[in-house]
């Protein structure tokens, strides 16, 4: 695995194969037995991008600038004439948990597992064929279970002033049977990640069974679960109720300000996600303009000060620690909060090209960064950065760097999916800082 940031090895290992103490750990770096992956189960659908005008919308009996649930039969009479019209402009593969894993697999190199389904029968140009198309090789997609029918579409449809306005057919993307879940694949992950959609279904429906099954694989073998929130709409519903399904379930949290005030009911994201605390031991929290916050725990006696500026904010110089660690709560002898903060990179792009996928690309670089350390943890067991429990290889600061410029990446481009992992050497920054 591949691993960003500003250090002079490329790897975790400083091996030189003239030292003879160090050749065990180049052998053991490429064992199967000491890889890591991240498993994660998905409602799989494909995004499709449209122009169209206003008699098209009012057709199909849509709600402008608003996101509707339609039939299949609709979707298939709409879906043939966006194609006899070529009004589509894009197709993409899609779904919280896909993007989120297919960023995985393309910044570490290496290999994640989705849980889902997928149509049994796929015909070349069909929107399952553009699903696996624009999917990562390093997706793991043998664990998906087979429909005999569509998967999920959620069309995009841009009016001519630029106004989006959303039809989703879920087909059969909730479908999946719990005994479709393989309990030795989240045995052995370094995290389960699942997106609230899951256990929000119509009655029935067997999505919601099989994720408490894996919830409940994941806290059998250990396995902590990572949960982003998806829409403040479905928060807001019983925020009550999910704030307890998040103190009993759920290890690490995603969201967005906006779903942060909907499951808090604090505006203040900072303020919010010390609130979320309460409940996880780590938050991953956007802001859009106002950037990225992450809040989580560490061990007291082993807290690192920062040598960046102290943050005047809700909480007064709240990233004092941020150079520390996380850990998850119950694995602190004496737990302390940790914070920290970063600004968008570079101020921000000049031209924003697209904010769907924008978080998920923030959470693919935290999967990362936790892989990293199960991943250093397998192969370097007696290592000094493992002689207590953490959650993550880096520091909260350099994950909130990490995160940052991920979420830049892809509200650069069209696609919430990444075609590339990052590069090397950022040129926006001088010769010297790679010097240091």
């Amino acid at each position: 695995m591949k691993f960003p940031g500003r250090r002079k090895s490329k790897h975790y290992f400083p091996v030189s194969l003239r030292d003879p103490l160090l050749q065990p750990v180049q052998l053991m770096k490429d064992d199967e037995n000491t890889r890591a992956y991240i498993v994660g189960i998905d409602q799989t659908l494909v995004d499709i991008e449209a122009n169209v005008d206003d008699d098209f919308i009012r057709r199909y009996q849509l709600s402008r600038g608003h996101s509707l649930v339609i039939e299949d039969d609709v979707a298939e009479e709409l879906y043939r004439e966006l194609i006899e019209r070529s009004l589509i402009t894009h197709e993409f593969a899609g779904g919280t948990i896909g993007n989120t894993l297919h960023n995985y697999s393309v910044l570490a190199d290496d290999r994640s597992v989705l849980l889902g389904t997928m149509c049994n029968n796929i015909q070349i140009g069909s929107y399952a064929y553009y699903y696996l198309c624009n999917t990562s090789s390093r997706m793991d997609l043998n664990y998906l279970q087979g429909v005999d029918g569509p998967i999920g579409r959620c069309f995009t449809l841009i009016s001519e002033n630029g106004e989006r306005t959303f039809a989703i057919s879920p087909g059969l993307m909730n479908q999946l049977r719990p005994e479709s879940i393989p309990e030795a694949i989240i045995a052995e992950a370094s995290a389960l990640v699942l997106t609230a959609y899951l256990v929000r279904c119509k009655p029935g429906e067997p999505m919601p069974d099989a994720t408490m099954k894996a919830i409940e694989y994941a806290r059998k073998h250990d396995v902590p679960v990572v949960l982003t929130l998806g829409t403040k709409h479905v928060i807001a519903e019983d925020p009550q109720w999910w704030r307890d399904f998040l103190a009993e379930n759920v290890s690490v949290l995603a969201m967005n300000e906006e779903e942060a005030l909907a499951l808090t009911g604090v505006a203040d994201p900072l303020l919010a996600s010390d609130k979320a605390l309460d409940w996880v031991d780590l938050v991953l929290c956007t802001a859009g303009p106002a950037g990225l916050y992450m809040a989580g725990y560490s061990e007291k006696e082993f807290m690192r000060e920062t040598t960046h500026p102290l943050l005047p904010g809700a909480l007064a110089e709240f990233n004092r620690y941020e150079f520390s660690r996380a850990m998850r709560q119950k694995d602190c002898q004496d737990a302390a909060r940790v914070y920290s903060h970063i600004e968008p990179y570079m101020g921000g792009p000049d031209k924003i090209m697209n904010t769907n996928g924008a978080g998920d690309g923030a959470l693919s670089a935290l999967l990362h960064d936790i892989t990293a350390n199960s991943y250093h943890r397998m192969n370097i067991p007696n290592s000094s950065k493992h002689q207590r429990r953490y959650l993550t290889y880096s520091s909260l600061a350099q994950v909130c760097k990490y995160a940052n410029r991920v979420s830049y990446q892809v509200l650069i481009q069209h696609s919430p999916r990444l075609t590339k992992g990052l590069p090397d050497r950022e040129d926006s920054l001088e010769e010297s800082y790679w010097e240091r």
